[in-house]
């Protein structure tokens, strides 16, 4: 009868209540398999979608589905590789390359045993041939290139594996074996055969060690080249080359071979050069093997495959200062085509190398020759080659005759300095390496003979203008140069000044175009007629008339606003951003707050607001989508004013999301149609080049991140993946947005997460998570994963907890105030609805979130507990030390941008005082756990060292995780699971009841750290 009763009340349960049941919480195992879809690709004519789907940890799958089922019937709709990554579709859509990883059991396994980098496992690659969906797999893959918009030939570099060598992967081991019609061409490139009498077969014995000292040295570098036809399955492979690019059309394949002490026998030396492979003729061509060179890298090849350039040395790989010079090489097509199965042979190719610069050229000030650190660039058309140039460095001061440990090792700080001492040890391999922008006309001016030196080379950037910015996708006359030398002293506290230059390419003139600048979206019209920006201390966007040497106000007098109406820092507000320049520089768009302007430059027409005001009217934030995949577009790239206008909206009243089209009404006005619109976050919108097929990604808080494909009409889309299965057996939860006003008097929202299954009649634990302003993020999917340093609120969610993501409004002077202000009657506006335990409330930030939640516990003990990741304690001492990540002095981000002071330390004492959690330490009520870091970059380990120490003086209950060697946020994912574990574990004795851990209890000694013991 008991248990008749047991099943008619089971029956009489809501479903959703028996749902509930059956599902568990979050636990910290689930990290590691939890999914996100990524890295899609579609081929350009449409037929094919590749996407990644990964797991936080582990082996991840790729995978390439068919997106219209009809295209090709006889093959599978998906097809799926395990570890599959990097993919990338021919330009003619037959054929998908991709990397696979080593199986990571394989990897960690062989970390276990310390193998040594040789002895890892290894990458493989894989070629799917989408008409036949036949796979080739090649083992030991290093880096691969296909031609981007043509060709199906592919080059890439194999680990090379001398003889006898083991330790193959399964994977390796099954490739296809080589077959006859491949072609091995490591003799082709070798150096003449010796003609010498053979060695006797026999040699004196050596001793084993000696053997293999013998071998290391002579062992030739660089990797094996395998460069195949994916069309009929031909490979060629050349022994130890260095480096290889290919031209974006397929025709040609460029690589490179290192000089090397020794050879492994007579006759088998690797010539070192550069070489060409010519994939239309099939041949080989030797381009440049100059005995007098030793070096050849930075290779570059133009996108028709015709102009080469590298540059070379003649100095050893081993030599202190290395001078390089840069070559240049204009290839004819090679004729006499080879069939597939024929040996391709060795040929020369004219006209002769051409050297482009060295420390002999006339544009080059004395002691300069080519940067080796940067590597030479065509222009779209092949007409320009930018490279870099930089002054010969000297060699370094060596006392041998001082005993190392005598040798005086300081720094002096000198005040004259234009930066600190640590900013120039951070930039120190930046400085060494650092190249100035110089580019060479190939049409005009070429000598006739290979010994002249062309006269057409002109050095843009210098010492006094170090940053020029090339565009690759045009040749214009002028480029934009910057240089804020001036002021770099006065960076340190107020960061920002530049001043402007326009460079023209022909004679290197530069002219100062703006002096003593703070501005942002600083560039060039893709038309050349104007450069532009947005002037910050005034808020307008300027453009200055090249033809004209005008500056023009764009903005001055338009109704809308186009500076951040909520900045609230004590700095200069920035722009909403532009859209770009219509084609020919006729008109600029550019963003306010919600819709899209069209300026005219030249004054003739009016200003038009091309989405007719609907944005600011239905207040949603309009953005333009560029549906071109980010490889197949320039920077800058000019807006076809003709095409249809996609467009992304934010609607800020509840934050929801969606993707509108913008079509051409009366008077080039813009007619908004919404084509999907729901409380998602939509994102990622990607086209097919050659086809309507249209990509994008959708999720929200409960729903995972999956992606979706459709047409350009964006109806009836269709689901492509269905990442985290397993969440439909995890109690998750729902968020919503939630309004109150703070003490300060200002409207605010912020973000409620609630348990699933959330009762309003219950009490519930409470964790108050901040960082400045987060409900725009109400559709943002949280991920379950291991704790960089902040609480994961979908495990907290799932595990019983309310999540609480206040919004913050500050004002210049009062950081702290500003934040309780908005936090406390937040918090309090929650406990008036009845569904929070007053007495399990708990609060938790990082970084800037640490320093307020430090300070909070110094003014309320409404939290029964807090924790507080890399907080600054004290800002008068935080004020003059360094940010040892860049080396700059922190000073300005007290006067100008987070921190929010609004002055310096000798005006403003009593502000840096008053919001210092230090000096009210003896307030703290409130148990406090800290992390902070002892490689913290950003907020120095000092910080949270001074206010742990206070409050153990003081005998409050506080603990500090400090993770050797950490950065500001944890990077490796074993220390973020043992914080994760650890915080939790924090949190739930205080506001759960739930045991003490040991390490909570007892600490964990110098000693027990030393034995590896961990404490839970």
């Amino acid at each position: 009868m008991i248990r008749l009763l047991h099943l008619t009340i089971l029956f009489c349960l809501p479903l959703s209540l028996f749902a509930q049941i059956n599902k568990r919480p979050l636990t910290h195992a689930d990290y590691d398999r939890w999914q996100s879809a990524r890295s899609e690709k579609i081929a350009d004519n449409g037929q094919w979608i590749s996407y990644q789907v990964d797991v936080q940890e582990g082996d991840g799958t790729l995978y390439v589905r068919q997106s219209n089922r009809s295209s090709a019937a006889n093959l599978p709709q998906e097809f799926t590789f395990p570890r599959g990554y990097q993919a990338q579709f021919t330009a003619d859509s037959k054929f998908l390359v991709a990397k696979l990883k080593a199986p990571y059991a394989d990897t960690r396994k062989a970390k276990l045993k310390k193998k040594k980098p040789d002895e890892m496992p290894k990458d493989s690659l894989l070629v799917l041939n989408l008409s036949t969906g036949q796979v080739t797999r090649f083992p030991n893959a290093k880096s691969f290139v296909i031609g981007k918009n043509g060709g199906n030939w592919l080059a890439f570099l194999q680990e090379r594996k001398e003889a006898g060598a083991s330790g193959l992967t399964a994977e390796a081991r099954s490739a296809p074996t080589r077959r006859r019609n491949d072609t091995d061409l490591d003799d082709d490139l070798s150096a003449e055969a010796d003609t010498t009498a053979p060695a006797p077969k026999t040699a004196a014995p050596r001793s084993q060690s000696a053997t293999t000292r013998a071998a290391a040295a002579k062992k030739p570098k660089g990797d094996d080249l395998l460069i195949v036809n994916m069309a009929d399955g031909s490979k060629q492979m050349i022994r130890y080359v260095s480096s290889v690019v290919a031209s974006d059309n397929g025709r040609s394949i460029f690589f490179s071979r290192e000089s090397h002490v020794d050879s492994l026998k007579a006759g088998q030396n690797p010539v070192p050069g550069v070489y060409l492979f010519d994939t239309r003729s099939r041949q080989i061509a030797t381009v440049d093997t100059s005995s007098k060179r030793k070096i050849y890298k930075g290779l570059a090849v133009d996108t028709t495959g015709t102009h080469l350039a590298w540059i070379a040395s003649a100095d050893s790989a081993n030599a202190e200062v290395k001078v390089f010079t840069l070559f240049y090489k204009n290839i004819q097509p090679l004729t006499g085509a080879v069939a597939g199965g024929k040996k391709a042979k060795m040929t020369s190719v004219a006209p002769a190398v051409w050297t482009i610069a060295d420390t002999t050229t006339k544009a080059l000030p004395k002691g300069w020759s080519i940067n080796e650190f940067t590597t030479p660039r065509f222009s779209k058309d092949g007409k320009r080659l930018y490279f870099a140039t930089a002054p010969i460095p000297q060699k370094a001061i060596k006392d041998t005759l001082t005993p190392d440990d005598e040798k005086v090792k300081m720094d002096i700080w000198s005040w004259t300095d234009s930066r600190l001492q640590p900013m120039q040890q951070k930039r120190l391999k930046e400085e060494k390496e650092r190249g100035f922008l110089t580019v060479c006309d190939l049409t005009t001016n070429l000598p006739a003979t290979a010994t002249a030196r062309p006269g057409n080379v002109v050095m843009l950037a210098s010492r006094e203008v170090p940053n020029v910015r090339p565009d690759y996708s045009r040749n214009p006359r002028y480029l934009l140069g910057s240089s804020d030398l001036p002021y770099q002293v006065i960076s340190s506290w107020d960061p920002g000044h530049t001043d402007l230059y326009l460079i023209d390419t022909q004679t290197g003139d530069k002219k100062k175009i703006a002096n003593d600048l703070m501005a942002s979206e600083v560039q060039l019209s893709p038309g050349n007629k104007y450069a532009y920006w947005f002037d910050e201390r005034d808020s307008l966007w300027r453009a200055y008339s090249i033809a004209d040497s005008k500056l023009i106000d764009l903005t001055k007098g338009l109704p809308g606003k186009f500076f951040d109406e909520e900045h609230d820092t004590p700095n200069l507000p920035g722009s909403y951003g532009a859209a770009g320049w219509t084609t020919n520089d006729k008109y600029f768009w550019l963003y306010d707050r919600y819709d899209i302007w069209q300026l005219d430059p030249t004054g003739r027409e009016k200003p038009l607001n091309l989405t007719m005001g609907w944005g600011r009217q239905n207040k949603v934030r309009l953005r333009r989508a560029d549906l071109q995949e980010s490889e197949e577009r320039f920077e800058n790239e000019p807006i076809n004013a003709a095409e249809s206008l996609y467009l992304t909206g934010i609607w800020e009243s509840d934050k929801h999301t969606g993707i509108l089209k913008a079509m051409p009404a009366k008077n080039n006005e813009r007619q908004i149609s919404i084509l999907t619109q729901s409380n998602h976050r939509y994102f990622g919108l990607s086209k097919a080049k050659n086809a309507p097929v249209v990509t994008y990604y959708k999720g929200n808080f409960q729903e995972p991140i999956n992606l979706y494909q459709t047409d350009t009409t964006l109806a009836s889309p269709v689901k492509l993946t269905k990442v985290n299965p397993q969440q439909d057996s995890i109690r998750w939860g729902s968020v919503e947005l939630v309004n109150w006003m703070g003490t300060n008097g200002v409207k605010l929202e912020g973000l409620l997460y609630k348990p699933e299954g959330f009762d309003p009649k219950k009490k519930y634990p409470m964790l108050v998570y901040f960082y400045e302003r987060n409900s725009e993020t109400l559709n943002d999917y949280k991920a379950p994963s291991p704790s960089r340093s902040t609480i994961n609120i979908a495990y907290c969610v799932s595990n019983g907890y309310l999540v609480f993501v206040p919004d913050i409004v500050y004002t210049t002077g009062q950081p702290g105030p500003n934040a309780y202000d908005c936090i406390v009657p937040g918090v309090l506006s929650l406990i008036d609805k009845g569904f929070v335990n007053r007495d399990r409330i708990g609060i938790q930030g990082q970084s800037w979130g640490g320093y307020q939640t430090a300070y909070l516990i110094t003014r309320t003990n409404l939290f029964r507990a807090a924790g507080a990741g890399a907080p600054v304690a004290n800002m008068t001492s935080a004020y003059g030390g360094i940010r040892w990540g860049t080396g700059m002095s922190r000073m300005f981000q007290y006067e100008k941008t987070q921190s929010r002071i609004g002055g310096t330390l000798w005006d403003k004492p009593l502000n840096y005082i008053e919001n210092s959690p230090l000096f009210f330490a003896n307030r703290v009520e409130t148990p406090l756990f800290m992390t902070h870091n002892d490689a913290d970059g950003a907020v120095p380990w000092y910080q949270g060292i001074e206010f742990f120490t206070a409050l153990r003086r003081l005998n409050k209950p506080v603990w500090m995780l400090v993770y050797n060697g950490e950065d500001h946020n944890l990077v490796q994912r074993h220390n973020a699971k043992d914080l994760s574990v650890r915080m939790y574990q924090f949190f739930d004795y205080y506001l759960k009841d739930a045991p003490m851990p040991r390490w909570m209890s007892e600490g964990r000694s110098a000693a027990e750290k030393d034995r590896g013991e961990m404490k839970y």
